[in-house]
């Protein structure tokens, strides 16, 4: 099994600089945390107090709302920093969301409700059941998820008509419209799908399909419904072939994502597809080309989130979730996928680079960013539809729990 030998944790880390950031992050908590009980003019209310993802800042854009994908991450953090019990409350709100609109909203605003994000809901139950240890809340939690998975991403009809090929789904906006469908992805704005976004099968979605699969079936397992864990491993299986018959080009040894319609392979390479490794979904031989392909992604302050070279026709500019910008959900991603199949030493690798450029950055300018060029980690990244965030709940997230596992402080 390959392990990356060839690539050594990088200088030094001043530990100094990585306690004054830990301190600021944990005193950002506070900052980020909102409560509004009720809903206010296109805010929509919710039962528990959640983290934003950044406070107004100098670029004048600001946040009042939850957003569903970046909980996820910042529950990450939440957890590490010893406030379960805000990660847990965050988690209810999106439980809550669920019940009441039939699906979580891409954020808590209602003119958000036409589309969702990328759906992390079963993994973030079963990391809060590891705290509550609570069968009861977890069977009412599963059935929440379920309708979710049944009635949202596996739909094919609209309002949800996500599941748009033999069982595979796709991003989607009730508008119709490819631009809207992007924004569910999470990706707002990327070369990934060439402005068709309604065209396209992704990598990332249906892995995170395949996870709420294999999380059903261990929730099932928990609850003692042996039977039910049995078909939705078979589910899951089902969802590993055509993934891997579709969107897997064994000629690159990589996944990428698919446009049903014309029958083609995108020809960007993104991180998107080592969410097959995190999922669990790659099989040995393929874990080990997707590592193999690495080196494409890996630049001077990390991971790129699109290879330089990846053929696009889209002109420069907006495109925020692509080369040269590394973002810190998708360091997390591919660390914790490449942990899964025991590349340990490239985990460690891209934890300790991606450490350092959050640390290097927060000596310098006294900050957090939601996203860093990653090819010259001092300057500003490339900016999207909206101003360059500072702060960021997902990236002091992740930076906590990176550190806490690769650091020796």
């Amino acid at each position: 099994m390959l392990q990356k030998q060839k690539h050594t944790t990088i200088h030094d880390i001043n530990t100094a600089d990585v306690d004054l950031a830990l301190r600021y992050i944990n005193a950002k908590w506070d900052d980020l945390v909102r409560f509004y009980p009720e809903d206010n003019d296109t805010l929509i209310g919710l039962p528990r107090p959640y983290v934003i993802p950044s406070t107004k800042n100098s670029s004048g854009f600001a946040f009042e709302e939850i957003y569903y994908w970046d909980s996820y991450f910042i529950a990450q953090g939440l957890i590490r920093s010893g406030r379960p019990e805000l990660a847990e409350g965050m988690l209810e709100d999106l439980l809550y969301l669920a019940d009441r609109f039939g699906s979580i909203p891409n954020g808590s605003r209602y003119y958000l409700t036409g589309r969702s994000h990328p759906p992390f809901l079963t993994s973030y139950i079963l990391d809060i059941y590891k705290i509550n240890n609570d069968k009861k809340w977890l069977k009412k939690a599963k059935k929440v998820a379920e309708d979710e998975y049944e009635h949202v991403w596996m739909s094919d009809l609209h309002p949800n008509w996500r599941n748009v090929f033999h069982g595979l789904s796709r991003y989607y906006d009730i508008n119709v419209l490819d631009k809207l469908a992007e924004c569910e992805s999470g990706w707002d704005m990327t070369t990934r799908f060439n402005d068709e976004c309604l065209s396209y099968i992704p990598i990332d979605l249906n892995c995170l399909l395949y996870k709420y699969e294999m999380d059903f079936a261990e929730i099932a397992g928990i609850l003692g419904e042996v039977a039910e864990a049995e078909v939705w491993k078979m589910r899951a299986k089902n969802r590993t072939a055509k993934v891997s018959y579709y969107l897997w080009d064994e000629k690159k040894g990589f996944f990428f994502d698919y446009n049903y319609k014309t029958d083609k392979l995108s020809d960007v390479w993104s991180l998107a597809s080592y969410y097959a490794l995190w999922s669990g979904l790659a099989s040995k031989e393929q874990a080990e080309r997707l590592v193999d392909n690495l080196d494409k992604f890996i630049c001077k302050g990390g991971l790129s989130a699109t290879s330089e070279h990846s053929h696009s026709p889209l002109p420069a500019g907006h495109y925020q979730w692509a080369y040269p910008n590394g973002w810190a959900p998708l360091h997390w991603i591919v660390i914790r996928g490449l942990e899964k199949y025991g590349y340990n030493v490239m985990a460690e690798y891209i934890a300790t680079k991606w450490i350092d450029t959050n640390t290097q950055y927060f000596a310098d300018n006294g900050i957090f960013r939601e996203a860093y060029n990653v090819i010259d980690p001092a300057a500003k990244p490339e900016e999207g539809l909206y101003p360059p965030q500072e702060g960021y709940g997902w990236t002091n997230a992740v930076y906590i729990d990176l550190v806490k596992d690769y650091l020796d402080l």
